[in-house]
């Protein structure tokens, strides 16, 4: 039997992450593999993934690509067809793209861009990946997916801290998450009878390195609007992220993980 903290190792894992080298991917593929799991690398672009995977192995940690687009159903299968009957202990639905505006400003197609790639692309990385997951629990007795909201997902945001509607955190990814996180729970009561656990983490305010250099204004007033008053640090999602993944969380099961420093209690 585990004694207590090895519940917390994510050794002999296989964990696949979308969206790993941008801003939070970075954090949360670098935060699982230092905890041992062997972290699959997925993005569209393949210099930037096979660099990121590089830097990991350099620094002495278990990483692979895994260079396709999310949203090309094709694509996503044949990788996975490709992994064949390797256990998968770990999927994280965090990829997102998209641009600001507001009810007024925004088009439809960014509608159904946002869409597509929060909760139709979980929905076809879950679908795939089923057969993965499956042989995880027959190994190991669990597997986890979690899927990466927003605390925009559940309450809107304040324009007033925004320049004008343009530049406002859109309403269509907003939506877009709110619907990921329902869809979590749908899942969850689909497959947690087979130990297959889906969750979710909603992170508040993570601001870019780029955004926090170029636009100190925004940042003082999003610092503003936080209980702890400060924005969150990428490193600060790594270790709900894999507690999520980890067998300390082997009962959780439908849950949405507020990692926000407090925004959503006002």
């Amino acid at each position: 039997m585990k004694k207590f903290p090895q519940h917390f190792s994510l050794e002999s894992k296989n964990v696949f992450i979308t969206g790993s080298t941008g801003y939070l991917g970075r954090s949360m593929a670098k935060g699982v593999a230092q905890l041992g799991a062997h972290v699959i690398i997925n993005g569209r672009n393949q210099n930037d993934v096979e660099t990121y995977v590089a830097e990991l192995l350099n620094a002495g940690y278990e990483a692979t690509p895994a260079v396709f687009d999310i949203n090309n159903e094709k694509a996503v299968f044949e990788w996975f067809k490709l992994y064949g009957s390797a256990p998968l202990h770990g999927l994280v639905n965090n990829a997102y793209s998209g641009d600001a505006g507001s009810v007024e400003t925004a088009i439809e197609d960014s509608y159904r861009n946002s869409f597509e790639i929060s909760v139709i692309s979980a929905h076809r990385l879950l679908k795939a990946a089923l057969p993965s997951l499956r042989e995880a629990v027959r190994e190991c007795g669990n597997a986890s997916v979690v899927n990466i909201g927003s605390m925009y997902g559940m309450v809107s945001p304040d324009q007033r801290i925004y320049v004008n509607k343009k530049f406002s955190n859109p309403p269509f990814y907003g939506a877009s998450k709110a619907a990921l996180l329902h869809w979590t729970r749908y899942a969850a009561c689909e497959f947690g009878h087979e130990a297959i656990r889906v969750n979710s983490i909603s992170p508040g305010p993570f601001p870019s390195d780029e955004v926090q250099k170029n636009n100190p204004s925004l940042i003082s007033a999003l610092s503003k609007k936080i209980p702890m008053g400060r924005i969150g640090q990428p490193e600060e999602i790594q270790g709900p992220l894999s507690f999520l993944i980890s067998d300390a969380s082997t009962y959780i099961n439908g849950t949405n993980l507020v990692v926000d420093g407090g925004w959503t209690c006002w």
